[in-house]
């Protein structure tokens, strides 16, 4: 049985918004129900407004119930753990030294704080000095910075940022956090490629022909229209999920699993991927389809915009392991389903002995990261019968099936941070790397329309094959 953490006081910058609200606070609950979280913990959320104890109390316990815990459960956890403290004033931070100074005494938690900046780029770099001068950065090694996604809006204020932070923080105190690489699949992929010699033996160029990674959202960008157009899809997603993902799939063997060896090996990806080609890249952005409004008819969206709510991209990693094959990265919004997907497409035999046409004989690799998380690799077989008919069926596996429910990707990524494992964070030279790959895509010059509730613009599904919106979707149904 996993044994609880030591206390510790959560401060919550950003403790009144949508992601405190619906995934955070819910998530520390989610652990404190699995007794992965002492009962001793203590959560203070911090904001501008003017607000009571109870009165956050009681939004929080709105978001909680919203969540499906039982309401007597909500109030017994709002009502002993949760705090506010407003830092609207002019001495707002010293205000909050001397509330998480009170706290901390109350709950005996002995100076193990967690700062969690649930805030924009822009507000980030505001309120770090702050925090710094202040004095709530003193405690040493009780204290760790958390900082969401995206890390800065491009490769200079990313650059601030970690300039920045690091006056107040050791790197070894800071966690980025990128929720895509708690979710149980993608760190699975770790222990399926590396635990399992028949496929990390076929992991290379000599047996891959290609891998497509896709993000697809039915959702479109309701609720977030100010942020949106401001980062659109790059920022948004391709940037950190899209791009963190890669490089687990990507990555060479570490020299051992801990967090800094992992990290290294993600960075040297992410410095070997080739400049990319602008005629190799594919923006969208969706329009009306039925009830559903286009991008540019949602309310203080420009009638010009062109922030692609969509992007295709070939991605080149010239190394020895990836060399010539190529990787698609591709994700957008009002899309037909939600899914997220790596798609291994293996090379077909070299001698065609059942067809004259080979095209369709090769197995295949569908890892499925949500929703239905699990895998399937395909292969052929003969039909029964005279004839020599053959069918592509799965060897398929779903994690629930056989593990149960999965946690939460934000419930394991705080347990991480409470425990100072850093293996699913993100370091600072491989967020810079990161924005220095995709430098020149920030500046979008035309997006292709696409309806809501297809697969994307028509130069975006034809990028890596004639046949196949989702290779997934195509080669499998068509199988």
């Amino acid at each position: 049985m996993t044994q609880p953490v030591d206390p510790h006081l959560f401060v919550i910058f950003g403790g009144t918004g949508d992601l405190a609200k619906r995934k955070l606070i819910p998530s520390l609950y989610e652990l404190l129900v699995d007794k992965k979280l002492t009962e001793q913990v203590a959560i203070l959320g911090v904001g501008r407004r003017a607000m009571s104890d109870d009165d956050y109390r009681t939004l929080v316990r709105e978001s909680l119930v919203a969540s499906a815990v039982e309401p007597d459960e909500a109030d017994r956890f709002c009502g002993g753990k949760l705090h506010y403290q407003s830092v609207g004033g002019e001495d707002g931070y010293a205000d909050l030294a001397g509330r998480v100074k009170e706290l901390d005494e109350f709950h005996g938690l002995d100076g193990n704080r967690i700062l969690y900046l649930a805030l924009s780029p822009s507000a980030a770099e505001e309120a770090i000095p702050r925090i710094g001068s202040s004095g709530l950065a003193t405690s040493g090694d009780l204290t760790k910075v958390v900082v969401e996604k995206p890390f800065g809006y491009d490769l200079d204020s990313a650059q601030r940022l970690n300039e920045a932070i690091h006056q107040w923080f050791d790197e070894g105190h800071i966690y980025r956090i990128d929720h895509y690489l708690a979710k149980e699949t993608v760190r699975n992929l770790l222990v399926f490629r590396f635990a399992n010699a028949l496929f990390e033996r076929t992991w290379n160029r000599d047996f891959i022909e290609s891998v497509e990674i896709t993000v697809a959202e039915e959702h479109g960008v309701e609720g977030r229209e100010s942020y949106y157009d401001e980062a659109g899809a790059v920022r948004d997603m391709v940037q950190n999920h899209l791009t963190q993902v890669m490089t687990v799939v990507a990555m060479e063997p570490p020299v051992d699993m801990e967090p800094e060896s992992i990290r290294s090996e993600k960075v040297k990806v992410l410095k070997s991927m080739a400049p990319i080609v602008p005629s190799e890249v594919v923006f969208g952005q969706y329009t009306g389809s039925g009830d559903i409004p286009g991008y540019r008819d949602l309310e203080g969206i420009p009638d010009d915009s062109t922030t692609p709510t969509y992007i295709a991209m070939r991605v080149a990693i010239d190394n020895w392991r990836w060399q010539s094959v190529p990787f698609y990265l591709r994700t957008g919004k009002r899309m037909p389903k939600r899914t997220t997907i790596i798609f291994i497409r293996y090379r077909q035999p070299p001698v065609c002995l059942f067809h004259e046409e080979c095209s369709g004989h090769r197995n295949l690799l569908l890892m499925t990261l949500q929703p239905d998380e699990g895998f399937g690799l395909y292969f052929d077989v003969k039909a029964p019968g005279d004839e020599i008919d053959i069918q592509r069926i799965p060897l398929s596996v779903r994690y629930e099936d056989h593990l149960g429910a999965l946690t939460s990707d934000y419930s394991t990524l705080l347990h991480d941070l409470l425990e100072s494992d850093q293996t699913l964070f993100v370091r600072a030279d491989e967020v810079e790397a990161s924005w220095e790959r995709y430098a020149e895509m920030l500046e979008t010059a035309t997006v292709d329309p696409y309806p809501a509730g297809t697969w994307g613009p028509e130069r975006g599904v034809e990028l890596p094959l004639a046949d196949g919106a989702l290779w997934s979707e195509q080669e499998l149904e068509t199988s």
